[in-house]
């Protein structure tokens, strides 16, 4: 043996079978694990054994562990005794070292060269190795029958449980599982099984380890039945993780609440069996713990599937996907900290297009124009726009990237103001970050040690430190007002639908649908939780349903109403100051309109003073406007008015019944009005100067036509149109017309009874022209 000692080496690494790679909850839970390359449950060891298991391993294995350097010599001389008197091997005498030996040398045929070799080597192995550390490694690597290995594997396998939560009973069969590992099968030796077991037990009250009434309840357990299934709770995010990591066997310690976890899987899953008979096959969600900032639901699709053609292998979490309307909060928070609107300002909602991009509300109505917030609330895309377009889309989109949007990867102008309505791409991950972000900046970073001016990334990784992307470009008082504006999210048809959802408690959400119903979202902040939800389809086909509010909303608030709730944010009045308003507009005040009191950041600046109000003049006896040309000063009344544009009017004075359009001129002063010599009461709102449209050719080879649209300010009015000096017709209540013009540059007047006239020039491209800047028809 002494020779063996010095001339054998410990194997190099002692052990390198694959391991398995396991998926942690929080609080050490196993959440779900992937057999080793081998075909074995064989999970990477820990530091420590479990005492009741370690009571029972070495109560039947090894009494004199502690005492012996790695070999027994009673053991061993017991052994040799024993079989010689039976005429063959009854004992092997091997201690616990010395059968972590036999287990890293790969089980070799038992001969007595072998067991010297094993002997030298444990004595080796103890020479730099606590006792602790040896039993560990027995633990980790001993067989547990079938493809079990290790005191972990076994404990989930065998009981559903982590090996820290033993019974007495289910700890002294795994420690006698070992020396016979096929026994444990139904149908094997079973009562021969029990019996070993039971002894055990008795050994361990006879040397004090538990007491009679422990005794006799363990002996009445039972053996457990087939191995049971490993717990799956996350297992989009356990692939992702490995496949990080290149494939081998790790555990991965996350966040992750248990409970959590699995309800945001249940409600996901049962969700999607109403969305799949839509044709929607997948849905994800992300749930972050807004005070700790961690990660503790993960859900990655709707289920499990490993035939990558039915989708359910991706994880839809990190696929960027088409964001919809999801962005319009951010660009809403960035223009209040810029000092470009406060939540009451008014935003123009008329038909637009934009260098030949004509965006439209989900509705396909227009309001005219809408405070900033109550088109947050109702996500209209044209206001939305109006917004991107004074803001900035450089500007917008420097903002995205230091809030954290990863997926950036084309240059602004490549997105142009599409950015806000989903010409970009972003993850769920991301976005959810994002909210998370708004929420915890808005509510004054919540309490956490984390700082409210810091920007930061969730954790997900138990023992990570929080990365940060630098200074949050937000803040507190933009993110609690864009909160606020949050809570009152509405949609076109949902009216009644949303406060169903909503529970009574008050959740900032915001909804999205991509172009062409591929990509559905929905993300909900509270104090206490952010929850992102996506729903869809993985290869992007598109379905009629496949809205926000339809498919994602759903399974938001389902996720959001079994969460603990808990106080609004509170509001932070140190980082807000009060600014007098125009209460018609929403601009600063400026003298002669009714004034109200709004919220801005503190440090912004919103200086604008309303546009929409002007001194009108009067005569006192009709109500009709006069001028200085057709009546005295003296004679005149004053007031101010507010006054929208014509084009905003129009649509204005349809959803608001209180709006007071401008008196018409006295008879006798109309003819000289400011507004007949500058173009008076009417304006085209499509197209504008030099516009360049392209007219498709229509279903059944017809030939297109191009739509014109004017709005006057005296909803009686009669206009008569002329294309190129020719008269085309006339129009009542509704000014538009379908004109048939041909290639090249044409100019469109429209002239009402009075006189007051507008005119667009324009030109039509021909078909093999470059329409990339021209608007469609």
């Amino acid at each position: 043996m002494a020779v063996a000692h010095f001339t054998t080496r410990l194997p190099d690494p002692l052990f390198d079978a694959p391991l398995s790679s396991v998926l942690e909850a929080g609080d050490g839970s196993l959440l779900g694990a992937r057999i080793a390359a081998d075909g074995q449950w064989r999970f990477p060891g820990r530091d420590t054994v479990p005492g009741r298991y370690a009571t029972a391993l070495l109560a039947f294995e090894d009494k004199r562990f502690r005492m012996h350097p790695g070999v027994d010599p009673l053991a061993l001389a017991r052994a040799v005794w024993t079989n010689l008197r039976a005429g063959t091997v009854v004992s092997g005498g091997s201690t616990i070292t010395m059968q972590v030996i036999r287990m890293a040398r790969g089980y070799r045929p038992r001969t007595y060269r072998e067991k010297f070799v094993e002997a030298a080597l444990a004595i080796r192995l103890e020479l730099g190795t606590t006792k602790d550390e040896v039993l560990a490694l027995y633990a980790a690597h001993a067989p547990f029958g079938g493809n079990v290995v290790g005191l972990e594997a076994a404990a989930w396998r065998y009981f559903g449980r982590g090996p820290g939560e033993l019974s007495w009973a289910e700890a002294a069969l795994l420690a006698i599982l070992p020396n016979n590992p096929g026994a444990v099968h139904p149908g094997r030796s079973r009562d021969a099984l029990q019996a070993k077991r039971d002894r055990l037990l008795r050994r361990l009250a006879e040397e004090g380890a538990i007491d009679g009434a422990e005794l006799e309840l363990a002996l009445l357990e039972p053996l457990p039945d087939a191995p049971r299934p490993l717990p799956h709770d996350a297992p989009h995010l356990l692939q992702r993780l490995a496949s990080e990591a290149g494939g081998g066997g790790r555990r991965y310690a996350t966040t992750l609440d248990p409970s959590l976890q699995r309800l945001a899987g249940e409600v996901v899953e049962r969700q999607s069996q109403g969305l799949a008979a839509m044709g929607i096959r997948h849905a994800a969600a992300l749930v972050i713990d807004n005070r700790s900032f961690e990660v503790v639901a993960y859900v990655g699709n709707s289920r499990w599937g490993v035939d990558e053609g039915t989708g359910y292998a991706i994880d839809l979490i990190h696929r960027p996907r088409s964001t919809g309307s999801i962005l319009k909060p951010l660009l809403f928070a960035r223009m209040l900290d810029a000092g470009e609107i406060l939540p009451e300002t008014l935003v123009p909602d008329v038909p637009s297009q934009f260098a030949g991009y004509m965006p439209e509300n989900y509705d396909r109505e227009f309001r005219g124009a809408v405070p900033a917030s109550a088109a947050l609330a109702r996500s209209l895309n044209v206001p939305a726009v109006w917004m991107l377009r004074r803001h900035g889309v450089d500007r917008f989109y420097d903002f995205l990237r230091r809030m954290g949007m990863s997926t950036l990867h084309r240059a602004p102008g490549d997105y142009g103001l599409t950015l806000v309505l989903g010409g970009a791409e972003g993850t769920l991950w991301d976005l959810s970050a994002m909210y998370a972000n708004l929420g915890r900046i808005g509510g004054g970073a919540g309490g956490t040690m984390e700082q409210s001016d810091r920007y930061l990334r969730p954790r997900l990784l138990a023992g990570e430190a929080h990365e940060s992307t630098g200074t949050a470009p937000l803040s507190v008082g933009s993110a609690w007002l864009t909160l606020e504006a949050l809570v009152e999210v509405v949609r076109p048809g949902a009216d009644a639908q949303w406060r169903v959802f909503g529970g009574g408690r008050r959740v900032a959400w915001k909804t999205g649908t991509s172009y062409g119903h591929r990509d559905a979202w929905a993300i909900g902040v509270t104090p206490r939780y952010t929850v992102g939800v996506w729903a869809g389809n993985a290869d992007g086909e598109g379905r009629p349903e496949l809205t926000g509010i339809g498919a994602a909303a759903p399974v938001l608030f389902d996720v959001l109403n079994r969460l603990e709730g808990d106080a609004w944010f509170p509001r932070p009045e140190i980082h807000l100051k009060e600014v007098a308003v125009c209460e018609s507009d929403g601009f600063r005040a400026s003298g002669g309109c009714e004034t109200a009191v709004a919220r801005a950041p503190r440090e912004s600046r919103f200086e604008r003073p309303s546009p929409h109000h002007r001194l009108v003049h009067l005569d006192p006896s009709s109500g009709l406007r006069v001028h200085g040309a057709c009546e005295s000063v003296h004679a005149m009344a004053h007031e101010t008015w507010f006054v929208l544009p014509p084009g905003q009017e129009s649509f204005y004075r349809q959803w608001n019944a209180a709006y007071r359009p401008l008196p018409a001129y006295r008879p006798d002063c109309a003819a000289t009005s400011p507004e007949a010599l500058a173009g008076g009461p009417v304006d085209f709102l499509y197209p504008d100067d030099g516009t360049r449209i392209y007219i498709p050719v229509e279903l059944g080879g017809r030939k297109g036509r191009a739509i014109f649209s004017v709005a006057h300010r005296d909803p009686g009015a009669t206009l008569h149109w002329h294309l190129d000096d020719r008269y085309v017709g006339s129009t009542t209540v509704f000014h538009e017309q379908a004109l048939d013009v041909g290639p090249g540059w044409h100019a469109v007047t429209v002239v009402d009874d009075a006189g007051n006239r507008a005119r667009r020039v324009f030109e039509v491209l021909a078909p093999a022209d470059d329409r990339s800047q021209a608007t469609r028809h």
